[in-house]
């Protein structure tokens, strides 16, 4: 008898507080289950840290404010069959949209200049380059699962990713909403 394939799914996250990782996590035992049925090729919360040419199934939890973050998003959208916006910063912005309201060097000297009492200054290496505004994942690539919350539920993820399993295309608007 041979084994049938697994799903495979690849994750990562943008500019966002991985809590929408923390909810796949709070799946607790489901983890077993899912585990039986998908294989993670690409995530924070794997040792593997190359993106595999060709995955099943693309999550991506976040928003797009860097250099940095539109490269992996777009890299998702390449390599990714389905790609799924998981959470209210991936969906619509959020928390790291906030920042839209203000000018990016106005942000950028808050930060690092006016609340700094020693060495202040625009931190020029290892730190990606902040885009002029903060996107949500479709305003660059195409998403093809909206799954909102902040974060969304485990049972969320769960009935998605399960539905996506099977081969049926999930409605996340049953089982989450904004800021759920």
């Amino acid at each position: 008898m041979s084994t049938p394939m697994k799903t495979t799914v690849a994750t990562t996250w943008l500019d966002g507080c991985s809590g929408c990782h923390m909810s796949f996590l709070d799946m607790d035992e489901r983890l077993v289950d899912l585990a039986q049925r998908v294989d993670i090729v690409y995530s924070p919360l794997v040792d593997t840290k190359t993106l595999p040419d060709q995955v099943d199934v693309g999550i991506l939890e976040g928003s797009i404010s860097s250099d940095e973050d539109l490269e992996k998003a777009k890299a998702f959208r390449k390599h990714c069959k389905l790609l799924i916006s998981l959470g209210d910063c991936a969906v619509n912005g959020n928390v790291p949209a906030i920042r839209n309201h203000f000018k990016l060097d106005d942000v950028m000297d808050r930060a690092y200049r006016e609340n700094v009492s020693l060495q202040p200054q625009i931190p020029t290496r290892s730190v990606p380059t902040l885009l002029e505004t903060v996107r949500p994942i479709h305003a660059e690539v195409k998403v093809d699962v909206f799954v909102p919350g902040c974060p969304p539920h485990a049972d969320a993820i769960w009935y998605v990713l399960s539905e996506l399993i099977a081969g049926r295309t999930p409605d996340p608007s049953k089982v989450t909403r904004f800021g759920a």
